[in-house]
Order: structure tokens, then C-alpha cells, then sequence
């Protein structure tokens, strides 16, 4: 495949930090336009100015401001991301984060509600206004959405994530089987312990580190670059016969237990 994702438009939500911006830098390198988007702008322009850094094969990177738990705004932002070439040919759908963190006998709703409509409906709207726009082209296209290693088996006291990550899990089956007779491929990666800023206050060190770092047989923390590898693999024509598949990023960490969250709690 001599010419890969080279001339693809690509939009990565959640692109101005983290996973998502190394993962659009990571496509701008093999060179993909990239559209990022997010909710803080001057995040999303710095960004840019990176991607646009290491851009090769004339790609270029542009970004908007997009919330997407907002349909009109995913939209929008799709619709953005076609101006280059007439087309969308990838989405990663990065944006997400927990806002709620405890017991569930203690639970906060609307933090509860927040991380599951982050996480999973925002997953869901990214899919319908993506699948639409990839449908309506004529295919082919590739989708790869955010899970979690919380959402493959149970991390004490981050269960309202990993109750979202879950969803997009079974989301990627049911769209893969769904979106597939249309050339429309769906994958989803599960990272475990990532060393972003996300995740910064457990790879500071203490003993939920420790204990990420016990369960795992790889034994390290994870970068942005391992997570990015990954789906540059997922969106891309090496992949063509792959779909359905939420592809584990986390050292083993699965092969064990999950983190015990309630350590922070002393």
C-alpha cells in the first residue's frame, strides 16, 4: 500500500492534548490533513502549530472549537474537515475523560451523567455524524473510537468511566457489524496507564502506580506515541481486514486485575 493514509482527511476529536494531539501528529507525519478539535481553542491552536510542524506530503492541519456532546458541533466539525479534499476518510474520536470518581453508593449523578455522556454519547454522536458523512461519499472509511482498559474489567471507584468505556466497546461491535456492508470500518483502542497530563497525578508516582505497575507484565507506565501507533494501524489500509476489534494498549495489563482507585483515598 505504496501510498497509506498520504492525502486522507482525517478528524481526531480531543486533538489539542494527550493521545489525541500525539495521535494527529502522528497522521500528519505520514501525511494525512488533520482537522483536531476540542473545547479550548487556545489549546487546539498550539496544537496545530505542532502538527503543522511535522506535516509531510503537503499535509496540512487545521483546527474549530467543538464540544461533542454537541451534535450541531460534531457536525460541524465534520463537515469542516471534508473542505480539503472533498471527503472524510478517518475519525478518531479521542475526547473523554471521568468526572466522577468514588463508590457507587456515593455517587455524584451528575458527574455520573457527565462521564457517561462525555464518553459514550459523544462516541455515539462522532459515529452517526461520521458513518453519515463516509456513507453519503461512497465509502470507504475507517472509524476508530476511545475505550479503556476500565471498560474491559472493573477498576475499584472509577467504574462510572469504565461504565461509559464498556459502551464504546459494545458501540464499536454493533457500528462495525452495522456500517460494514458500507466499506465503513470500526475499531476501538483500550489504553491502560498512559503518561499524559490526564493521568499525571498517578504517574507522579504513589501507590496507585504501584499498583498499575504490579498488575502489568510489561511492568511501565505507557506513552502517547504507543497509543498513537496503535491507531495510525486501526485507521489505516493495513488494517483493511480488520473490524470489530477494540485492541488492547496496556503493557498485559488485562491478562490481571484492574487498579484499585479507592487507594487514593488513603
Amino acid at each position: 500500500m505504496p501510498n497509506g493514509i498520504a492525502g486522507w482527511s482525517i478528524l481526531v476529536t480531543g486533538g489539542g492534548s494527550g493521545i489525541g494531539l500525539a495521535t494527529a501528529e502522528r497522521l500528519a507525519a505520514d501525511g494525512a490533513h488533520i482537522t483536531i478539535c476540542g473545547r479550548t481553542e487556545q489549546k487546539l491552536i498550539d496544537a496545530t502549530t505542532r502538527i503543522n510542524a511535522v506535516a509531510t506530503a503537503g499535509a496540512t492541519a487545521t483546527h474549530m472549537v467543538a464540544d461533542v456532546t454537541v451534535e450541531e458541533q460534531v457536525a460541524a466539525a465534520v463537515e469542516a474537515t471534508t473542505r480539503t479534499s472533498g471527503r472524510l476518510d478517518a475519525l478518531f474520536a479521542c475526547a473523554g475523560g471521568s468526572l466522577h470518581l468514588g463508590s457507587t453508593l456515593d455517587a455524584d449523578m451528575a458527574a455520573v451523567r457527565g462521564t457517561i455522556d462525555l464518553n459514550l454519547i459523544g462516541s455515539i454522536i462522532c459515529v452517526k455524524q461520521a458513518g453519515a458523512a463516509m456513507r453519503d461519499q461512497g465509502g470507504p472509511g475507517s472509524i476508530v473510537l476511545m475505550s479503556s482498559g476500565a471498560g474491559r474489567f472493573p477498576h475499584p471507584h472509577l467504574w462510572a468511566y469504565g461504565v461509559a468505556k464498556a459502551g464504546i466497546r459494545f458501540l464499536c461491535q454493533t457500528a462495525a457489524e452495522e456500517l460494514g456492508p458500507l466499506g465503513i470500518r470500526v475499531n476501538a483502542v483500550a489504553p491502560g496507564i498512559i503518561d499524559d497530563e490526564l493521568m499525571s497525578f498517578i504517574t507522579a508516582g504513589g501507590p496507585l502506580l504501584d499498583d498499575y505497575l504490579a498488575q502489568m507484565p510489561l511492568g511501565r507506565v505507557g506513552t502517547v506515541e504507543d497509543v498513537a501507533d496503535a491507531v495510525r494501524y486501526l485507521i489505516g489500509p493495513e488494517s483493511s481486514f480488520v473490524t470489530g476489534e477494540t485492541l488492547g494498549v496496556d503493557g498485559g495489563h488485562h491478562l490481571r486485575r484492574g487498579a484499585d482507585y479507592s487507594l487514593l483515598f488513603g
